[in-house]
């Protein structure tokens, strides 16, 4: 006897789900353990790479050691020969003035030489005395001509060692800047790899913005109106930057003497007669140091920091509106050289 239709269905339908289920279970089961062969994989080569990257650094560091004690030598060679060279100066000068000294003699013997020949040779006769005193002259004469000559042998080998001693003072000098211009190409890539951090970290931020080699903070951000105390929104702002601040100070090798400057600036609106402070520039000043004290709070090494206060005196923005006076009251922080 037949099945009816919808019972002849539904019995071949329920068979046919089974092995599609395990197929689907199977095709997730290989994807899986293919992410994960893929992330061992990623794993083994950051590690590879992270140990390749402190191997570069460690031969950075020794590298610049030794340019470090090279610039040191190099200094002091400088300072040796300028007082070498101030010392042959002196030299120089003592023999010119005695080259003049005895030129002089040398004129003066030879005027008397001449009067005297005029004067024997005017009388009939020459005895024997006057004989002797010419050629006590031409003698004396002889003797100078040869002290004459020694002393411009000395003056011109001073003149060329003086020649000489300035043209390693110039190649020193060359050695020097072309030093410096690498202690500030250094700080230069410090200097980017903390404005990267720090764009990062803030994001879009708002109140916050770059302007040329400096990051600018709003002080409304930062500060009450008038006042130099930090608000809890401030040092929320803060406490990233510190901890950059913090992580490029460990990587920062010792040798490159930099700073941190934290500089305070105001709009141009006088303070009220009940203000705390006389003046923008105490409060400028205040502010700054405000940021400096919550950074060395924070775990910053002190001596990596420096505040300035600038008063109203160097706004960004013109023009007398409410936003351009928002803009003008700011903190920048520049790293640079001490």
């Amino acid at each position: 006897m037949a099945l009816p239709r919808h019972i002849q269905f539904g019995q071949s339908d329920s068979g046919d789900y089974w092995p599609g289920f395990v197929d689907a279970l199977a095709t997730l089961l290989l994807v899986i353990v293919f992410l994960l062969a893929v992330f061992t994989a990623g794993q083994f080569a950051l590690s590879q790479a992270l140990g390749d990257r402190d191997e570069q650094l460690a031969a950075l560091n020794a590298r610049l050691s030794t340019l470090a004690e090279e610039l040191n030598l190099a200094e002091s060679e400088n300072e040796r020969l300028t007082l070498r060279v101030d010392t042959l100066e002196t030299e120089n000068a003592a023999l010119a003035e005695a080259n003049d000294t005895l030129t002089t003699q040398v004129a003066t013997l030879r005027e008397g030489l001449a009067a005297a020949e005029d004067s024997l040779m005017a009388e009939e006769g020459l005895n024997a005395e006057a004989q002797a005193t010419i050629a006590l002259l031409n003698n004396q004469m002889a003797a100078l001509r040869q002290e004459l000559a020694r002393l411009n042998e000395a003056l011109n080998a001073s003149e060329a060692r003086e020649a000489e001693l300035e043209a390693e003072v110039v190649n020193l000098g060359r050695r020097l800047n072309a030093a410096l211009a690498s202690e500030v190409a250094r700080l230069a890539r410090y200097r980017s790899e903390f404005f990267g951090r720090l764009i990062e970290v803030l994001g879009d931020r708002s109140g916050v913005r770059v302007v040329g080699d400096r990051f600018v903070f709003e002080t409304d951000v930062l500060f009450a109106s008038g006042s130099a105390e930090l608000a809890p929104a401030g040092r929320d702002s803060l406490a990233p930057i510190a901890d950059a601040i913090i992580q490029l100070t460990d990587e920062i090798p010792d040798d490159l003497d930099w700073v941190l400057r934290v500089d305070g600036h105001t709009d141009r609106v006088p303070l009220g007669p009940n203000a705390p402070f006389e003046s923008n520039w105490e409060l400028s000043t205040a502010r700054s140091l405000s940021v400096i004290e919550y950074f060395e709070a924070q775990g910053v090494p002190p001596r990596r920091l420096l505040a300035a206060g600038f008063g109203e005196h160097y706004p960004i923005a013109e023009g007398r509106t409410a936003e351009a006076y928002a803009r003008n009251r700011r903190i920048e922080l520049k790293l640079t050289s001490r």
